[in-house]
């Protein structure tokens, strides 16, 4: 019966040998499409492993009381810390953090709220998208032609300005997609309900997606905490303690970049340092993003 069944299967559906061919050519190219991913992955893995490692392994030897207690030490001085670079990053970064916060969330509603059809939203997205992917140097020589240059000398202020026209897309354009995923029906139940639209776009769906939103801005915070060229065209550096944000003003960026080129042994340490602080404050600020990133929106 077996073979009369499989003779009569045969005769029903014939094997095509094109068909087969073409079968087993798709079969094959997906399996080296496969381990070329995967070959792609693991290198990817081990070049990012090998350069933690590094970072982990050259950094811990500085790190100590003293890099977070005193300042940066003189040109061929022993011993020294990182106090007033990571002072003033954090007072750049803060600072740039509560301009762009309230510039981006806002222009992302007008986007996702009231420029559908808008001629200014098309243009809006249109310069967001340049900005995103624009180097950042450019926008420190922005900064540096149009403030620097015309008040004669560096400071925190045009520091703050660069950082804060670097986080500013990332803001807009997480909160414009964040607000899209809303659903249509929760804005209509609240029209229905007698709310104005500014009232439904601050207190639904902005509350519906805050945790995207939130990570949003933390995202454009690991963005703007490591970038070194703005910060050379605008705020440039200051070998001592300084709050003054009209003046330069100390950073860690900076700091590494100088560090990191100079001949004395002590110095490239606290560079290491340095690179190991920002890059465990980046780290630190993905989890928290992923993790509110991880919350449901509403569907």
């Amino acid at each position: 019966m077996s073979a009369q069944n499989s003779d009569l299967v045969s005769q029903t559906f014939p094997v095509n040998p094109s068909a087969d061919k073409v079968y087993r050519k798709r079969i094959l190219v997906h399996k080296i499409g496969m381990v070329m991913s995967f070959l792609a992955m693991a290198f990817g893995l081990i070049v990012l492993t090998w350069i933690l490692a590094t970072l982990v392994y050259k950094g811990l030897g500085a790190m100590n009381l003293g890099l977070l207690t005193q300042n940066t030490p003189s040109p061929g001085g022993e011993g020294g810390g990182l106090m007033n670079p990571i002072v003033g990053s954090l007072m750049l970064v803060g600072l740039a953090t509560l301009i762009s916060t309230p510039i981006g969330i806002l222009a992302g509603i007008y986007l996702a709220e009231y420029g559908e059809q808008s001629k200014l939203a098309q243009v809006t997205r249109f310069v967001t998208d340049i900005m995103l992917s624009a180097p950042s140097i450019v926008i420190g020589l922005f900064v540096y032609a149009i403030y620097v240059a015309k008040i004669g000398h560096f400071s925190g202020w045009a520091g703050t300005f660069a950082l804060s026209l670097i986080a500013v897309p990332v803001v807009v354009r997480t909160t414009d997609n964040m607000l899209k995923l809303v659903p249509g029906n929760l804005r209509e139940a609240a029209f229905a309900l007698g709310a104005p639209r500014w009232k439904v776009a601050l207190t639904v769906r902005l509350r519906a997606v805050k945790a995207g939103v939130v990570t949003g801005v933390l995202l454009a915070v690991a963005r703007i905490a490591g970038e070194t060229a703005p910060l050379l065209f605008t705020a440039l550096n200051n070998q001592f303690y300084s709050t003054n944000m009209n003046k330069p003003i100390a950073n860690l960026p900076g700091v590494i970049n100088q560090f990191a080129n100079s001949p004395y042994d002590n110095w490239v340490a606290l560079a290491w340092a340095g690179a190991l602080l920002i890059t465990l404050g980046v780290l630190i600020l993905n989890i928290i993003a992923r993790t509110l990133f991880s919350q449901k929106i509403p569907g």
